[in-house]
């Protein structure tokens, strides 16, 4: 059984729930992960800036931090992701394209986490641009990946 749980606990962005299920079960069957528990929380800077402090030593706001709750392997992928709203405003507004894409490439960046992607090499880092880019392509989101 599959479950994807959103929370968003902030009213400066507008969240589509249903795209970002969409984005969720994309990357998950794609990825081969039939059974999955996901929660996705959607907050404002001081929250993505305090909890990028508190677990990643970053002073500053980030786009999304993942929590893998399950063993690499187990049979049932369990993990949260905090997503930065507002970091995906201004990252948009930047860029020049909708907020609702910039999320869900980080949904999608996140979720590959999840699966056991890295992207601290720069070899790791291209594979892991590339299976961003095949989800927004899957998606039918233009892409907006830059590369690391």
């Amino acid at each position: 059984m599959s479950k994807i749980s959103i929370a968003v606990p902030q009213s400066i962005v507008a969240i589509d729930r249903g795209r970002m299920r969409a984005v969720v079960r994309a990357v998950l069957e794609g990825e081969g992960c039939r059974a999955y528990d996901i929660s996705l929380a959607f907050v404002d800077n001081p929250t993505i800036h305090q909890l990028n402090r508190r677990y990643l030593q970053h002073d500053a706001p980030t786009d999304v931090l993942s929590f893998p709750l399950s063993e690499p392997g187990a049979a049932k992928l369990v993990g949260e992701l905090v997503i930065g709203a507002e970091v995906a405003q201004s990252e948009a507004a930047q860029r020049g394209h909708g907020v609702d894409v910039e999320l869900a490439l980080y949904v999608i960046h996140g979720l590959l986490h999840l699966c056991g992607y890295d992207d601290q090499s720069p070899a790791a880092a291209r594979k892991m641009r590339q299976r961003e880019r095949h989800y927004l392509a899957v998606l039918g989101l233009p892409d907006i990946v830059e590369e690391p």
